[in-house]
């Protein structure tokens, strides 16, 4: 039996129908500003060691942006981590990149070159402390690091800034009382149980290069208890950026057999310069913000970019275009 629809007035067919218009000119309007052509030229983006989280979002958003600024040359530049990276942008070097917030501090801590220039463009995610050894290891806690092989990261990473202050809280000279190896996560996770016995990284979960090795040779975390975050905070200065929380067990779970582990976590800021083009950085700001799931979906960190919680950049300031960008889109 055919159904009989009540027959829509033509008054009403047009009232819906500018609705309709509204709503999709707020979409368009909220992804692409209107009538506005799109920033061209060449910017260069310093990320990481090249099977780190940094690495794999500047290349995810590099295809993002291509795709709302085709006319603008996003040049990668790969680095040791996040106090390369922090260089790198303070002096001109590179235009934007990805540090944590304990880096960033510490470079303006110590007078570096440029420190007052940089300006936050957006919070992205939460970096994890993950010290990881074999999994038949006979080390249960960082006390135990104590005449060990330990990877501490290459020598300008954040990982090299945060295992050298975590081994410090427990006690431990990071040069005598351990053998410092300066493994990054492309070669550090392969080495445990054959030349090292233990090994330091800070990044986003999961970190492939990390989980590869969970799934196919095992291995094990170490916790970092709420007590080492404490002593942290009693070394001053930038370890405020630090805070205890757990690593959930969903992070690695062939594993961690459904268990959370104790760590510390701290913030990673995408990050410019005062003199960046505030109409460039506006446009950025908003493509990190619209590419979030599409990002997500390879990188799992990504997932937590939030337009509410990523204007939060301490201890930079917003750039003035990251600033007008959130300012466009508040309720």
């Amino acid at each position: 039996m055919s159904k009989v629809f009540p027959r829509i007035g033509g008054r009403r067919a047009l009232q819906g129908a500018a609705a309709g218009a509204v709503a999709l000119g707020l979409l368009l309007w909220w992804l692409l500003p209107l009538g506005e052509k799109p920033p061209s030229g060449t910017i260069t983006f310093s990320t990481g060691t090249r099977a780190g989280v940094y690495q794999e979002y500047g290349e995810r958003l590099r295809t993002a942006l291509a795709e709302d600024m085709p006319d603008l040359r996003v040049r990668l530049l790969t680095s040791a981590g996040s106090q390369e990276n922090v260089e790198r942008v303070a002096t001109g070097k590179a235009d934007f990149t990805i540090a944590a917030a304990d880096a960033v501090q510490t470079y303006a801590l110590d007078g570096r070159p440029g420190a007052g220039r940089l300006r936050g463009v957006a919070r992205l995610y939460d970096d994890y402390v993950q010290l990881a050894v074999p999994a038949d290891s006979d080390i249960r806690s960082v006390e135990d690091l104590r005449g060990k092989r330990v990877a501490v990261g290459l020598p300008d990473s954040g990982v090299r800034l945060i295992a050298d202050r975590v081994l410090r809280a427990a006690g431990i000279d990071p040069e005598k009382d351990i053998t410092p190896r300066s493994d990054g996560i492309d070669t550090g996770p392969e080495r445990l149980g054959h030349g090292l016995d233990a090994f330091f990284w800070s990044g986003g979960l999961p970190t492939d290069g990390l989980k590869r090795v969970a799934e196919t040779s095992g291995l094990r975390f170490v916790p970092i208890g709420a007590d080492l975050v404490a002593e942290l905070h009693e070394q001053g200065g930038a370890t405020r950026h630090y805070r205890a929380t757990q690593m959930p067990e969903s992070a690695y779970p062939a594993v961690q057999n459904g268990s959370a582990v104790p760590t510390l976590a701290v913030s990673n800021l995408l990050m410019t310069r005062e003199d960046t083009d505030p109409r460039l950085t506006e446009w950025l700001t908003r493509t990190v913000i619209r590419s979030r799931d599409g990002i997500g979906a390879h990188v799992h960190s990504a997932q937590l970019v939030d337009v509410r919680t990523a204007i939060y950049t301490q201890p930079l300031a917003l750039h003035d275009g990251a600033r007008r960008y959130y300012r466009s889109v508040k309720p």
